[in-house]
């Protein structure tokens, strides 16, 4: 935590002084400054791809969304019905009016395999299961994108994590950087950033004004040895007050910077009916595109809460228009700023649900309800330059397999990294060993997507 003193106040408990504190960045525990020291070697590249990935925890419904069975038996098909899009021969959810105007604009993966049923977000977030992040300490694309391409603005953070907490402490498991070490870990940002990046009564001017800051670093710095890693540290507190004086980080999360005509068409944000206390609301989406606008190579985020074991259907209507109306407005955005070419969406689960309805296979849910299935699972993708307003793969006729075209969920991340412009053939990260590591052996971008 670095600390700027302020001028004496008076309060009833005697004289104090105000102390500025740049904190709540955090990232395995370091604070702004080493976080910045660190992420230093990775250098400064040009050009700016990005990722946002959304999160959908809990196991969306594929049949009620994407994959949706119409002349299947009752028990199968659910209560929904699919409705035409802009795209002749794609039909999806009748909750997701505003994305059926937009099929042209992203692809549906409906064969996404490979899953494992863990209820928790390390498949789709860190591209591997609960025991391989634990075991093989393997570094995620964000944090791959933080060592390979370094950042895009000086003082904004290459990789950004916006999951809101959630009372189920899986669904927020750490997007970890693996051996590529802490300093590509992501920004975790929450509610008292805000706070803490606030410069709570000292004007710029003032903190412009270094040598002043720097006296009040003494104590600190006296920790630093005088050597190549002591004028390393002191780089990166420079750039450490290049966040608050330039504020490019702060001002693209304050969505009242926004206008609220664009903030509206996200949807309102709402607390969520479950106990499960999951913070993620429709306008995180907005501050997602605002990061990467500001300089965020890749945000990851969640929205709603999809485990309905025994909620009614009204709860996952209510999601699923949820999803559409946020997700359409962050593809058009993307569009209309003209990022989309440049900025790729995903928006999966950790799986889907079961087909049958009321449970399946020694599974059970109440009646109307769906239990959680890995066998096959969906996935949205948007914008990077992707090729758009199609379907890729098939499940059998009640949806429980991937009958054409399987997709390993890892050649998605595969194509990620392939629309960020890092080859997965030759990008060579080093292990705290020296061991040479490559990225998703075996596995490969999705040809239709590309």
């Amino acid at each position: 935590m670095l600390t700027i003193q302020g001028e004496k106040v008076q309060t009833c408990a005697g004289t104090r002084r105000e102390f500025l504190q740049i904190g709540g960045l955090a990232m395995g525990g370091l604070t702004l400054p080493q976080i910045l020291a660190a992420e230093a070697m990775a250098g400064v590249r040009s050009g700016h791809r990005a990722v946002i990935m959304l999160f959908l925890a809990g196991g969306p419904p594929h049949l009620d969304m994407v994959d949706m069975k119409p002349d299947a038996p009752a028990e199968i098909r659910g209560v929904f019905k699919p409705i035409e899009t802009n795209v002749s021969g794609i039909r999806i959810c009748e909750h997701m009016p505003h994305l059926a105007r937009m099929a042209d604009r992203f692809a549906i993966v409906r064969s996404v395999v490979g899953l494992r049923d863990e209820h928790a977000s390390n498949q789709p977030i860190n591209g591997y299961s609960i025991g391989e992040d634990r075991d093989k300490k393997l570094p995620v694309l964000g944090a791959v994108a933080s060592r390979v391409l370094g950042s895009a603005q000086p003082s904004v953070p290459p990789f950004v994590d916006i999951r809101g907490r959630s009372s189920h402490a899986p669904f927020t498991n750490p997007a970890h950087p693996g051996f590529l070490g802490p300093e590509h870990g992501p920004v975790q940002i929450d509610g008292p950033v805000l706070q803490d990046m606030t410069l709570k009564g000292i004007s710029l001017s003032r903190l412009s004004q270094r040598r002043r800051v720097l006296t009040s670093l003494d104590q600190f710095r006296r920790t630093v040895d005088q050597s190549a890693g002591g004028q390393q540290l002191d780089a990166a507190h420079t750039r450490a007050f290049e966040i608050l004086t330039d504020s490019k980080l702060v001002q693209a999360m304050d969505l009242s910077r926004e206008d609220p005509k664009t903030r509206e068409r996200y949807g309102k944000d709402a607390p969520n009916p479950t106990g499960l206390q999951w913070d993620d609301r429709p306008s995180r989406l907005l501050m997602a595109r605002r990061l990467v606008e500001a300089g965020v190579r890749c945000v990851t985020l969640g929205l709603g809460e999809w485990d309905f074991h025994s909620l009614p259907q009204t709860f996952i209507r209510d999601q699923i228009r949820q999803l559409d109306q946020a997700l359409s407005a962050l593809i058009r955005d993307l569009h209309d700023r003209g990022m989309d070419q440049e900025v790729s969406v995903i928006a999966w689960g950790e799986f889907g649900r079961s087909p049958k309805l009321g449970g399946y296979m020694g599974q059970y849910a109440a009646e109307g309800c769906r239990e959680h299935w890995s066998p096959v699972s969906m996935a949205m993708l948007a914008g990077g330059g992707m090729r758009t307003g199609q379907v890729i793969g098939a499940t059998n006729r009640f949806g429980e397999y991937a009958d054409d075209r399987p997709v390993h969920f890892r050649d998605l991340h595969a194509t990620l990294y392939h629309n960020m412009g890092i080859p997965l053939e030759t990008t060579e990260l080093r292990d705290v060993e020296g061991r040479p590591n490559y990225l998703l052996p075996g596995h490969a971008p999705v040809k239709e997507l590309i």
